[in-house]
């Protein structure tokens, strides 16, 4: 959750990431971790999964509301989501 934290809420500093689409790799293997770590700490209660999933689209509201360096962004968001569930289900696959 830290880490979910500072990524997506510390100011960005400008430039572009190694590649075109990056920042949705980051994204994506963001919210797969947390929806992972969620999954092993709080077990499969579907109440962890939907925790996840909304925090999602609410991360990029509050970076294009709130945040002046920062935009929010609806790809980020599918990305996220694709994170969520693939975190999830290696999760349950790894035990």
């Amino acid at each position: 959750m830290l880490l979910s934290l500072y990524v997506l809420f510390t100011p960005r500093t400008g430039g572009d990431g190694p590649f075109d689409g990056s920042d949705k790799v980051v994204h994506l293997l963001l919210f797969g971790l947390l929806a992972a770590t969620t999954r092993w700490r709080f077990g499969p209660a579907t109440a962890g999964l939907v925790a996840v999933a909304a925090y999602a689209p609410v991360s990029e509201l509050v970076q294009g509301l709130l945040l002046p360096t920062r935009s929010g962004d609806p790809w980020d968001v599918l990305a996220d989501l694709l994170g969520v569930a693939a975190g999830w289900l290696l999760a349950r696959r790894l035990g």
